[in-house]
């Protein structure tokens, strides 16, 4: 009995045994499953504690907390001194080391005692540290795509969001995916499809739908790889985020046995609508994807295809056995996505050793005083000298023993002073509002081929429509209704009725046009 994936249904807090990401910086976050305990026995008196460069993160601060929260970096002993047990452990193996067989038995026992006071004592409480924290959020498809570990090249939010939007993928389609490689459009086509967990599967009370939700459960993600640990691999990911129910995945050579699920026990018919083709070479890809009866195309509706191609010889080579097995509307498109960014630029002295600022001088006065400073400075260091060799000379005694004047502010001083001001200053309303875009595309080279393949079209689906269109014109003699009277038509009438009096037609033809303007 599966529970909610929280891809498609997310609960208000970070519950136990759920995913989430941990948002560290922009394009670094950091997946991790909430646990209460520590199920890898590392051994961390906090309990379970997730490490990063900006700071550790036990969980015990995380469960509970609303999604979006800002969450605090705790104090943690990521050493072997801070570990529960760990320490004795291994500094019972550096004695054991040169010690008797004797000794080192009672090393084991008191081992063994230090285990057992580390159950009775439990957890210990996080202490919160000075620095650092993270934002807690819900897993996302997004979110996924930025953080999810890269067995292979992924497909990135701006190319599968523009891809589903282009094969009209919509809550009940059925797609077919092939080279799920790390998993990306799996999870955004899996959302994308979900209308309703499958009747075996929804319970109510558990996915919280109702009989009419779970009727509606048609959306399916049918995914093929060929790599065989790539497939595994993700089909764990797949059951560990609640999704199995919608993507399915299987290790397949698409080019040689095509998309069929054919086993024992009986599979499910495949009827996808909408194809997305990730491999090295799609054109083999294409022979299995006609409208023969074994086809796993929907036979009722249109299929839109989409294959992704870094090199342009692969697309030349797709457009070519699309035309040949009949596809149509063959259309590439490029994407080329660039962020733009905005922020508050602070420009002057005054922001000297500050992060993510210009320390240079604003103005030209602020240069001239600044040069001033650095003269004056100079000078002074100068004199100093002067003054201490004259004294030494003289035996007085006298003098500045580093030549600098007593009001001179040293370099780390002036830093302090800087930085112990910006306190009490909204920094955040300083500065100059800017945007720009960013230097470098942060994503890989990508060609889309997009094409369509229309349902088959029989001699008897046209003696339908035929039937169709002729039963609409006769019952619109029934009840009366005037039959649409087409442009040319309408002038034609218009020359008769004039009876060749050239302004009288000209007047007509006018009204012909404003009527037919206003329809």
């Amino acid at each position: 009995m599966p529970k909610p994936s929280p891809f498609f249904q997310p609960s208000p807090v970070a519950t136990p045994d759920s995913l989430a990401i941990l948002h560290l910086k922009r394009d670094l976050l950091t997946p991790t499953v909430l646990r209460e305990h520590d199920d890898e026995n590392i051994g961390y008196a906090e309990g379970k504690v997730t490490t990063t460069r900006y700071g550790n993160y036990p969980h015990s601060t995380l469960i509970g907390k609303p999604w979006g929260s800002q969450i605090k970096a705790s104090q943690v002993d990521t050493g072997t001194r801070g570990r529960v047990g760990l320490h004795a452990a291994r500094g019972a193996k550096r004695k054991r080391a040169g010690s008797s067989a004797g000794h080192g038995d009672e090393i084991a026992v008191e081992h063994e005692e230090g285990d057992k006071a580390a159950e009775v004592k439990g957890v210990k409480v996080p202490v919160p540290a000075e620095t650092g924290f993270c934002h807690l959020l819900p897993p996302t498809p997004e979110v996924w795509t930025a953080s999810l570990p890269h067995r292979t090249q992924v497909v990135y939010t701006p190319d599968y969001s523009y891809i589903l939007q282009r094969l009209r993928v919509t809550p009940g389609t059925e797609v077919i995916e092939a080279g799920a490689g790390s998993g990306s459009f799996t999870h955004a086509a899996a959302r994308a499809v979900f209308n309703g967990y499958p009747q075996d599967d929804a319970v109510d009370g558990v996915t919280g739908l109702t009989e009419d939700d779970v009727k509606l459960g048609t959306g399916r993600v049918w995914s093929f790889e060929f790599h065989e640990p790539r497939a595994h691999k993700l089909q764990e990911e797949i059951c560990n985020h609640s999704i199995s129910s919608i993507a399915t995945i299987t290790h397949r050579d698409v080019y040689e046995n095509g998309f069929s699920l054919a086993g024992t026990p009986p599979q499910p018919h495949i009827k996808a609508a909408a194809i997305f083709l990730d491999l090295p070479a799609p054109w083999l890809a294409l022979k299995h994807l006609t409208r023969a009866p074994s086809s796993p195309l929907d036979p009722l509706t249109s299929a839109h295809l989409c294959t992704f191609s870094p090199c342009i010889e692969q697309v030349q080579r797709t457009v070519s056995a699309l035309r040949s097995f009949g596809w149509l509307d063959i259309e590439m498109v490029e994407l080329s996505a660039r962020r733009i960014e905005s922020r508050r630029e602070r420009v002057g002295l005054q922001e000297e050793g500050l992060r993510g600022v210009n320390a240079t001088p604003a103005t030209v006065d602020e240069a001239v005083s600044r040069l001033r400073e650095v003269e004056g400075r100079d000078r002074s260091y100068h004199h100093g000298l002067t003054v201490r060799h004259l004294n030494d000379a003289l035996g007085s005694g006298e003098g500045s023993e580093d030549g600098q004047r007593e009001d001179y502010v040293s370099k780390q001083q002036r830093l302090k002073n800087i930085k112990d001001a910006q306190v009490d200053r909204k920094l955040y309303k300083e500065g100059r509002l800017v945007h720009r875009s960013e230097p470098e595309l942060k994503m890989h080279t990508s060609y889309l081929v997009f094409a369509v393949l229309p349902r088959a079209w029989t001699e008897e689906d046209e003696r339908r429509a035929q039937e169709q269109v002729r039963g609409d014109l006769e019952d619109a003699d029934a009840v009366g209704m005037e039959k649409p009277i087409s442009k040319r038509q309408r002038k034609r009438d218009a020359k008769i009725q004039a009876g060749g009096d050239k302004d009288v037609e000209l007047e007509m033809r006018w009204q012909v046009e404003d009527v037919s303007g206003d329809g």
